[in-house]
């Protein structure tokens, strides 16, 4: 029988084995809830950090970047040697010889807090932690999370080499500002790749590890020098730095690049177009995947344009505010429960309330597309006066009626059926049948009407009536013009009714730009392109475009509209971009106004360049007010940006190709026929289509006594 002794040390012995089988469990349980959400080892093994997609101009700027978290990958290598040292001097001094964890700093830093009562207010993390907590980890300052950054740094040192882990470690840290990796960092700060900053600037960026927001430059240039010169300290102190190296570095100002005065950079509405595209395409990996997309865009056209609608719109802003600034105008902006409610007297003599209601309701807006017509390549693309206002881009998604802009598809339509420039309709009142069915009597614009007009005049001086009675009695088919501008890249639907021809359907700017541009391109239309190409954080191509083009006009009939429009700038309603905007290459176009002033419209091209430009107000019932016609207000944003795009881009001067199929003769201007030598009136140039052109002379003046001193005669070439 065994004694009380022994069973009281057998109890004893089941005790401890049972309480440390119990400890053992608690630290099993603890541990396992403490390891649970760390990541796999195929996770540690795959290392893929969210790279911002970037957007490049033609001309190789970058223009854009889309993101999650702003980083570049930059491998080691490329990152420069003091960068590297100054984050081992400051941040991990022994980060090559330990195993993921400092014991001696750690410990140190334990009982640094214990004495100060905090948990967290010394620091000890290791280079290695703090990747693994950036990565992986939350940013919470608990005990922990202490261990789980200890754990998961192991298992980096583990996987991974040294010098990858610094090579992490420098491409995903936060540098503040939205800025993630050195390289971003780099060029938000200095506007330099992190290959190419100097000591005192590497010195910088490092000290903004500790805590971006309270030492950034931008905000707190004092405190990031005293941050700054901490790290240089650092690195004198362990040897990277002499003592007169130190001493130079520290009175250094800070040169900081300038900032962007907008986050959006150049061509907003046209990198949202990509934007769009691209996430259709590719989805959320276009955030993370460190795509580069090469873009149509170029970056001088693209500021041309900016520049010129800046000018253009504030000019036009000032008309449009004058003409609605009369009390009855500005009334009629506000609501009628608005002016029931209140004493509108008193309000209308306020300048500030005034000055508010026209900002609220008549702000011009506008829409520029410019495309080089031999390959369909956007070069310049503006959706609205500021993209942070509105975001609607007017250059895709708007339809507004072309006005006279659409006229040349009536003229295009004759041409190619046979009718010469030289061929005449009855400049008379005619009658016109609308969408809705309703009959309408267009005017003139100057309320003109005449006699037999030329297809020419028509279109120099854009007579409606003219063009009506093209449409009405030559073609008889308003479905015909329809299907000449839907081939020549009008997408929009269009209404087959007599009102077509002076533009009553909606259209958007880019897709009548477009067509406009079948006139340049010898009758070959090429669909706009804005995306070049796109390649993967590799330089993989994996995706690459090339121009979709389409013969849809004989080069005859393109080439003598081209010329009719020509005739526009050189002698008609496009005049000004001669003699006010001094643009005198070769070129053609034509100017569109609405009803009341609704939209203005000028589309114009050069053998080498195709841009329309539309103004109006969003409010398809509002006016841009008495006067602000095509010419006067579209035109002014046109001229200036078409000679700024030839010049800058330095464009050679060309004129259009005649065909072999056209020829170009001397006639009579009364008879149309082939001028005699005794024609005693004004001789002109015109265009035909050789088997078109006229064969017989004129025998209209062959009863007229010839003078005894034979007159000189007028030519007009045109």
């Amino acid at each position: 029988m065994p004694s009380l002794k022994d069973s009281w040390a057998r109890n004893k012995i089941m005790m401890a084995t049972s309480a440390g089988a119990l400890l053992l469990l608690v630290v099993a349980v603890g541990f396992y809830f403490l390891v649970r959400d760390l990541p796999s080892l195929q996770q540690l093994e795959s290392y893929k950090p969210k790279l911002s997609s970037k957007v490049f101009s033609a001309d190789g700027k970058l223009i854009h970047e889309y993101y999650i978290e702003k980083r570049s990958f930059v491998p080691l290598e490329e990152m420069p040697d003091f960068l590297i040292k100054a984050v081992l001097a400051t941040e991990d001094r022994k980060f090559h010889s330990h195993w993921g964890m400092d014991i001696r700093r750690l410990f140190g830093a334990v009982l640094k807090n214990i004495a100060s009562g905090s948990l967290t207010r010394q620091g000890a993390s290791t280079l290695t932690q703090q990747l693994a907590r950036q990565l992986y980890l939350t940013l919470e300052k608990t005990y922990t999370r202490k261990l789980r950054e200890l754990i998961t740094a192991i298992q980096i040192e583990r996987t991974y080499t040294k010098p990858e882990i610094l090579e992490m470690y420098l491409n995903h840290m936060n540098f503040g500002h939205g800025a993630y990796g050195a390289q971003s960092a780099a060029r938000m700060y200095f506007g330099k790749d992190a290959r190419d900053l100097d000591v005192q600037e590497c010195a910088l960026l490092v000290g903004l590890l500790k805590a971006p927001s309270r030492y950034t430059p931008r905000w707190h240039p004092e405190r990031a020098k005293g941050r700054r010169n901490t790290v240089l300290y650092a690195m004198q102190d362990v040897g990277f730095l002499n003592r007169e190296e130190y001493e130079e570095l520290l009175e250094t100002p800070i040169a900081l690049a300038e900032k962007s005065k907008s986050a959006l950079g150049l061509g907003p509405y046209f990198t949202e177009h990509i934007r769009q595209i691209m996430q259709d395409k590719y989805g959320y990996n276009l955030y993370t995947d460190g795509l580069s997309i090469y873009t149509s865009l170029d970056s001088r056209a693209q500021f041309a344009a900016e520049r010129a609608v800046e000018i253009g719109m504030a000019s036009l802003q000032k008309n449009v505010n004058a003409y609605y600034k009369q009390k009855d105008r500005v009334a009629g902006l506000v609501t009628r429960e608005f002016r029931e409610q209140n004493d509108m007297e008193t309000l209308l003599q306020d300048s500030t309330f005034v000055d508010s209601v026209l900002a609220a309701r008549v702000s011009a807006q506008v829409a520029l597309v410019s495309i080089d017509p031999t390959n369909g390549r956007i070069l310049a693309f503006v959706g609205g006066k500021d993209f942070e206002k509105s975001k609607f881009n007017r250059a895709i998604q708007a339809r507004r009626q072309p006005g006279s802009t659409f006229k040349p598809f009536v003229y295009t339509v004759a041409v190619d059926n046979g009718y010469p420039p030289t061929q005449e309709v009855l400049n008379q009142p005619v009658v016109v049948m609308m969408e809705n069915g309703d009959r309408w009597s267009p005017r003139n614009f100057d309320l003109s009407v005449g006699g037999p007009t030329t297809f020419r005049k028509g279109l120099q001086w854009s007579l409606n009536l003219v063009t009506v009675r093209v449409l009405q009695s030559l073609i008889q088919k308003p479905s015909l013009v329809v299907d000449y501008a839907h081939k020549m890249g009008i997408k929009s639907k269009l209404h087959a009714v007599d009102a077509i021809a002076l533009g009553a359907s909606g259209v958007t700017p880019m897709e009548i730009t477009s067509a406009y541009g079948t006139f340049a391109n010898n009758g070959v239309l090429v669909e706009p392109m804005a995306i070049l190409r796109v390649e993967d954080k590799n330089g993989n191509i994996i995706e690459q475009n090339r121009p979709r083009s389409q013969e849809v006009l004989r080069k005859e009939t393109a080439y003598i509209v081209t010329d009719m429009l020509r005739t526009v700038i050189d002698h008609g309603t496009g005049g000004r971009a001669r003699w006010m905007w001094h643009f005198t290459r070769p070129a053609a176009g034509k100017t569109g106004t609405t009803d009341d002033y609704g939209d203005a419209w000028f589309l114009g091209f050069s053998p080498q360049v195709v841009t329309g430009v539309w103004v109006g107000l969003d409010d398809f019932s509002l006016t841009l007010g008495k006067g602000q016609t095509g010419s006067h207000a579209a035109l002014p944003i046109w001229g200036p940006y078409m000679k700024a795009v030839h010049d800058t881009l330095n464009l050679p001067i060309v004129d259009f190709r005649m065909p072999d199929g056209v020829v170009r003769v001397e006639i009579c201007e009364d008879s149309k026929l082939l001028a005699k030598g005794n024609c005693p009136c004004k001789v002109i140039e015109e265009i035909f289509i050789a088997e078109l052109a006229p064969t017989e002379y004129c025998d209209e003046h062959d009863t007229i006594l010839k003078p005894k001193k034979k007159p000189e005669r007028k030519r007009v070439r045109f």
